[in-house]
């Protein structure tokens, strides 16, 4: 059966024995043991065990047209509405397992090749492009089940506008600098891979803005791959224990640099290159952005839904739901979570067929959701916060529970609602999603994940047909 177990990803990525680096030294051994990552792939293997669960097989699965074994519902390429409401429920089911947290569950990914693979008739025709490999990949990719990462953004040596690398120097930003009878050569360096190290594959793609041709590229190649390196930021695992790092010890996804070093990329990996035109196009004119929104959006409803619990649970608590400036902000978060509802509905209700006769949910309404949600998720962080008080620095650890100061704890840490351990357990979630260096990376995360926020809202505001608000305007001054 294609969709794959828990067991066989970790086993998979364990065989690999891809080069990552964690601070000082490159990890040996299996890479699921060792501290930085062992939680967040126990997470990951958990949802790969949701695809054999026998009462949610057909939400988490459909037959394979190639083979009609059960594949991931994640690569299903929509050609219906109903189509894009199997998508949802699928991620949705894999969200809740994580609350949301992981931003990089492998429904991801599987959405952006499914995506690209959708609109490769795109690359038909043009110079240096194969859409047969893009396609080639995309089945692969879904009858492997495989994990995947991706990296599409260079390095930020110099945001200047008109900012160029000198040719003459050793590269930053990949780029290819070679190419022979096996492939392409990339040299130079790519950020920012999360998951990086820990999936099958890597998926390195350009995002628009691509001024010389040797930075124009799209492929994937196993992260194994002689020359490819992953380089690790500092980890958020705080440690093992899930009453200590509720959050952290489980969803903790690593941030990477990623090193190519004289990487040959086979040509039957190579989706196109030196083509300036089509690497500065192919992201919009493809239903990457359709897709990826509905997918990202999805997984941001179940987040605020689990933010609204742990909101709640604090209220309960310490009862302090009286005060009207508590359920004010309780609110917001209400308004937040039936927002972002009723968006990625509007877009499955007005989704459309593109010319290649795949279903796109309606763009401008998930544009409008990928503004809104990295202001409120902020906002969230500050209302727990406020609520939470000296509440989120009185949370001792799970030792000191296990200590002489047991009747201490029980006796002054009690409150209305619980003994001392449920309401420190509370606590100690609220400050691990808000307040841990793995609470503040989620609100950073969050805030750029479809990129710079105004830049985001620049976008919304050229692409949004304003023409038939003014026209109802000017309509209405001539009006005798």
């Amino acid at each position: 059966m294609p969709a794959i177990i828990g067991s066989e990803y970790i086993n998979r990525i364990d065989r690999l024995q891809t080069e990552v680096w964690v601070d000082d030294h490159s990890v040996t051994g299996k890479i699921s043991e060792h501290p930085a990552f062992k939680g967040v792939m126990r997470s990951q293997a958990e949802l790969y065990d949701l695809q054999h669960e026998k009462a949610l097989q057909d939400r988490m699965t459909y037959p394979s047209p190639l083979t009609e074994h059960r594949v991931g519902m994640s690569y299903l390429q929509p050609k219906t509405k109903e189509d894009l409401m199997k998508r949802r429920n699928m991620i949705q089911q894999w969200a809740q397992s994580t609350n949301g947290m992981m931003g990089r569950s492998p429904d991801y990914m599987n959405t952006v090749v499914t995506a690209l693979a959708s609109s490769a008739n795109f690359l038909k025709g043009k110079e240096n492009c194969f859409p047969e490999h893009l396609v080639s990949f995309y089945e692969y990719a879904r009858e492997k089940d495989l994990s995947m990462t991706h990296t599409f953004v260079n390095p930020q040596v110099n945001r200047g506008q008109f900012y160029f690398e000198d040719l003459d120097d050793e590269p930053i930003a990949a780029k290819v600098v070679d190419e022979n009878d096996e492939g392409i050569i990339i040299k130079g360096a790519r950020l920012l891979a999360t998951q990086g190290g820990i999936t099958d594959e890597i998926v390195v793609l350009s995002n628009g803005g691509v001024q010389d041709k040797a930075n124009g590229f799209a492929f994937a190649i196993p992260n194994n791959t002689k020359g490819l390196r992953f380089i690790c930021r500092e980890s958020f695992v705080g440690g093992d224990s899930t009453f200590n790092y509720p959050l952290s010890s489980r969803y903790e996804e690593m941030d990477t640099l990623v090193v190519f070093d004289n990487v040959l990329v086979p040509w039957e990996r190579v989706f196109y290159y030196n083509n300036i035109e089509v690497s500065n196009t192919f992201i919009t004119a493809s239903s990457f952005l359709p897709l990826t929104l509905h997918q990202s959006v999805s997984r941001q409803i179940v987040k605020i839904e689990f933010v609204l619990g742990v909101v709640q649970s604090i209220i309960d608590t310490i009862h302090i739901g009286e005060y009207q400036h508590v359920q004010e902000k309780a609110s917001e978060i209400i308004v937040a979570l039936e927002t972002m509802k009723a968006l990625v509905i509007k877009s499955e209700v007005e989704a459309e067929l593109d010319e290649w006769g795949f279903i796109r949910p309606d763009r401008k309404t998930l544009q409008v959701a990928s503004v809104v949600f990295p202001r409120v998720y902020a906002r969230f962080s500050e209302i727990i916060q406020q609520l939470g008080a000296s509440g989120l620095m009185s949370i001792p650890t799970e030792q000191a529970f296990q200590s002489s100061l047991r009747g201490d704890l029980d006796q002054y840490l009690q409150s209305k609602a619980d003994d001392a351990e449920s309401r420190v357990k509370i606590f100690r979630l609220a400050w691990d999603m808000t307040m841990s260096a793995f609470g503040t990376r989620e609100i950073q995360y969050e805030r750029f994940f479809f990129g710079d926020p105004i830049r985001l809202t620049s976008m919304l505001y050229f692409s949004y047909d304003k023409e038939p608000y003014v026209k109802r305007m000017k309509d209405l001054l001539e009006m005798d």
